[in-house]
């Protein structure tokens, strides 16, 4: 009972489907159960200059931070919790070592940092030596030319989980190698579009993962709008949550995607217990306003949402600056998250 009070069925979609139907296809939660306001306290780092602190992640007392509109490198690797630096890696350029873009990257331990260049259709790892205080590329992966384009990723024991580009499917199984293996599930819109929309629907639903090989959670949360995908990969299942402000809104022209909903989901972490996921919400229209004032926007998301692994709300937290990504430390019941609206790239607060 306590769950049919806060996950809810809306008797109108947020997109009215193109045969006419309106009826909603997946449950709604339309507030949480638990409410907090938490204030944020900075952490200084000397000798580095962040452009865009876009992700943080904390493992074996290091930590590393990805840029990513950097002059330099898009990863920088820290010494945790002093944040002491170690040494830079992923040069930006166009050289044979170089990186051409970062999407995502993947912390498994001290000799195996995965990082997704989608420009190269790449994934590589990287090794740390602390004592060193070198980063070491030692590993290059191809991805398989039928992927067209990877934006995010997540390496498990079998393979790699990459999100769809072309909108036909909603990601792919990729072996260590590279090569595709499988394509999985399907964009779970409640609108019909036609075949030749799927290019754009497919950015319209750009999603954030994140995956748990303890309980076989793989989740999904969107850029635009605010869906909510949870793929339970040892049970075989797959459910569908939608926030007050439903799926991606978009417009399409010339097979682009011209966002009019809301900005959704800024960064997702899934622990055993629960999924983290940082939340934006502004409208489009209001972000247009920022501008036609000659004002800059606010970047980043001002809520953490906290969900159990099946999609009901658990709590949300309101913090007092607007940040990116997030790491949850449980055993601390500590958030590390980052923050580009303030002089230090890191901001840190109890949950």
């Amino acid at each position: 009972m306590k769950n049919l009070i806060y996950i809810l069925l809306i008797g109108i979609s947020t997109l009215i489907s193109c045969d006419g139907s309106d009826a909603p296809i997946y449950p709604r939660y339309a507030a949480f159960p638990d409410e907090r306001t938490v204030a944020t306290q900075e952490i200084s780092i000397d000798s580095v200059f962040f452009r865009y602190p876009y992700r943080v992640t904390v493992k074996d007392s290091i930590a590393v931070i990805m840029d990513l509109h950097n002059d330099s490198h898009y990863f920088y690797s820290f010494t945790y919790p002093d944040w002491t630096p170690i040494a830079p890696f992923g040069k930006r350029g166009k050289g044979p070592e170089e990186m051409l873009s970062a999407e995502m990257f993947q912390f498994c331990s001290l000799d195996s940092i995965w990082a997704l260049d989608a420009n190269k259709m790449q994934i590589t790892r990287w090794a740390i030596s602390v004592t060193e205080k070198t980063v070491s590329r030692v590993e290059e992966i191809t991805l398989d030319k039928n992927l067209v384009r990877s934006l995010d990723f997540y390496r498990t024991d079998s393979g790699f989980l990459i999100t769809d580009y072309l909108g036909n499917y909603r990601y792919h199984k990729v072996s260590h190698c590279g090569r595709l293996i499988k394509n999985i599930g399907k964009i779970p819109t409640e609108t019909n579009y036609e075949q030749y929309i799927h290019p754009a629907l497919a950015q319209a639903w750009r999603s954030f993962t994140g995956y748990n090989p303890q309980n076989g959670i793989y989740a999904m949360v969107t850029q635009l709008g605010e869906a909510l995908e949870i793929y339970n990969l040892k049970k075989q299942t797959h459910n569908v949550v939608y926030g007050p402000g439903g799926e991606p809104q978009f417009n399409e022209k010339g097979g682009e995607s011209i966002p009019t909903g809301i900005k959704g989901f800024m960064d997702i972490q899934v622990t055993d217990r629960y999924i983290y996921t940082v939340f934006d919400g502004m409208s489009w229209k209001e972000r247009d306003a920022f501008y036609q004032r000659g004002e800059a926007p606010p970047k980043g998301g001002r809520y953490l949402y906290v969900f159990n692994t099946q999609g009901t709300p658990i709590r949300k937290y309101t913090l007092d600056k607007n940040i990116f990504g997030i790491y949850i430390n449980e055993t601390t019941n500590t958030c590390i998250a980052t923050c580009v609206e303030t002089n230090n790239p890191i901001l840190i607060f109890k949950l």
